[in-house]
């Protein structure tokens, strides 16, 4: 017997899931769509599969550290349901008789979504949520590493969707072993797809043929001014740069430091675990951090002691170091200081004064990293202002720990999001936060209304004031 291609394969479990989708669409109400949400939520938020999970996933990835891996899943799941908790995803949702629009929320059918080995649970449980909660089917396509943490959380949503009656092929991932052909297939074959994590597969979705949102690269820079608290500013960035070992694609790159409060803030630095190196060891922790042009395995989101001795820094740093911050000052792809590092590893630039500090973060963001977010602490609003208005970001960080805060918070008003987009800077269609109402389709009925048509003379009256006619 001929053994199934890898089209076959994709194939039968997006019309799996198709079939499922329609099932599921099929006289479904509100009600239904919210329980299938909540069952995913509990599927990785109750305390014993989520340690099981977060385990798992460090195990089998190499990546992070399971304590935070543990908030990670509760936190972000815990935030997205609050998010869409009062949020209408079908039928009616809106009826205005000013414009005579109604809307209807419609699914948009079976989802494929790529998710990365960096958060092999956190990112797919997600993206599971806001289908479902919409309506929709998914299939989801885990790095190689993430297999096994994705089989395993999928195995409990299905848990769960037996004790509510929902159809477990509407959540499916492509059968191990997983390959690039089986992920193209996918991407060919579904109505949307939503890729998080290599870019290379960002582009692949794009130019797949099927409606696609992609988020961009990483690499958050922050500026420390003048003006700002610095004790909070390091406590703040070294309990975002060190969390699940810096895997988030929010974790602080590049501090730019502005030179009257430098030392002072090195010094406080200190004081909560970071070792800053002068840039005299710039060779040495590139050498260390990079093999043969890319991030070392030894090194790449690693607990301290392990990331310390992978840098050859045992004995070099004090003992209580949880993060390395190495002076430097160049930009460009022959400085890889000046790109994403996936590790507890962060370049420190100095800075003349604010202004210069915006100049570095412009040239940095032009470098890598474009959309993505910058971060700022300071005791002056309008320059968080000034940021947004000349800096090719969709995100200002404003005096917060930059991986918890950008991708929402409870106390930002950010949706809860793994998956940032990044706008035109960044390649994307989206310029925000991925989140519940991108798996919706809006059906619009449009009644009559009474004319409002302007004259001509309404319309120019104010330009043929200032040019003539």
């Amino acid at each position: 017997m001929l053994s199934e291609t890898d089209t076959q394969i994709v194939d039968k479990t997006v019309a799996k899931a198709r079939k499922a989708q329609a099932a599921f669409e099929h006289g479904a109400s509100q009600e239904r769509y919210d329980h299938a949400a909540l069952a995913v939520g509990w599927a990785i938020m109750q305390p014993d599969r989520n340690l099981e999970m977060a385990t798992l996933a460090v195990e089998s990835t190499g990546l992070g550290n399971v304590a935070d891996k543990v908030t990670k899943n509760h936190r972000k799941t815990l935030g997205l349901l609050r998010d869409i908790a009062a949020v209408k995803t079908h039928g009616i949702i809106s009826d205005d008789a000013k414009t005579g629009i109604t809307k209807i929320a419609r699914p948009i059918g079976v989802i494929g979504s790529v998710v990365p080995s960096t958060n092999p649970i956190a990112t797919p449980a997600n993206n599971i949520i806001n289908a479902v909660k919409c309506g929709n089917a998914i299939v989801l396509s885990p790095s190689p590493k993430g297999v096994a943490g994705c089989e395993r959380l999928i195995g409990y949503i299905h848990a769960e969707f037996d004790k509510i009656g929902v159809d477990r092929d509407l959540v499916q991932m492509i059968p191990a072993p997983g390959t690039k052909d089986k992920t193209q297939r996918m991407l060919e074959t579904t109505d949307l797809v939503v890729v998080t994590g290599s870019q290379n597969n960002v582009r692949r979705a794009y130019t797949s043929g099927t409606p696609a949102i992609g988020v961009g690269a990483g690499n958050v820079t922050v500026i420390i001014d003048e003006t700002a608290d610095l004790a909070a500013a390091a406590a703040k960035i070294a309990a975002s740069k060190t969390f699940d070992n810096a895997t988030s694609c929010s974790s602080e790159n590049s501090l730019i430091v502005v030179d009257a409060i430098y030392d002072a803030f090195i010094a406080e630095l200190a004081k909560v675990g970071g070792a800053t190196l002068g840039i005299e060891m710039e060779q040495h922790i590139i050498e260390r951090l990079w093999k043969k042009g890319h991030l070392s395995k030894g090194a790449i989101a690693q607990d301290a002691d392990v990331l310390i001795d992978a840098l050859d820094l045992t004995g070099k740093v004090p003992a209580a170091t949880n993060f390395i911050c190495i002076e430097t000052k160049d930009i460009g792809a022959d400085h890889p200081l000046s790109g994403e590092k996936l590790s507890r590893v962060a370049g420190i630039y100095r800075a003349s004064d604010f202004d210069d500090a915006t100049q570095i973060a412009a040239t940095m963001l032009n470098h890598y990293g474009a959309g993505h977010s910058v971060g700022i602490h300071t005791n002056k609003p309008e320059r968080a202002t000034g940021m947004g208005q000349t800096l090719p970001t969709c995100r200002v960080i404003v005096n917060q720990a930059h991986c918890f805060a950008t991708g929402g918070s409870f106390n930002n008003g950010l949706p809860f999001s793994l998956s940032m987009g990044c706008g035109s800077w960044g390649g994307n269609s989206i310029d925000e936060n991925l989140h519940w109402k991108h798996f919706l389709n809006i059906t619009k009925i449009v009644r009559e209304i009474p004319v409002n048509e302007p004259s001509v003379e309404s319309v120019f009256a104010d330009y043929w004031g200032v040019a003539g006619q």
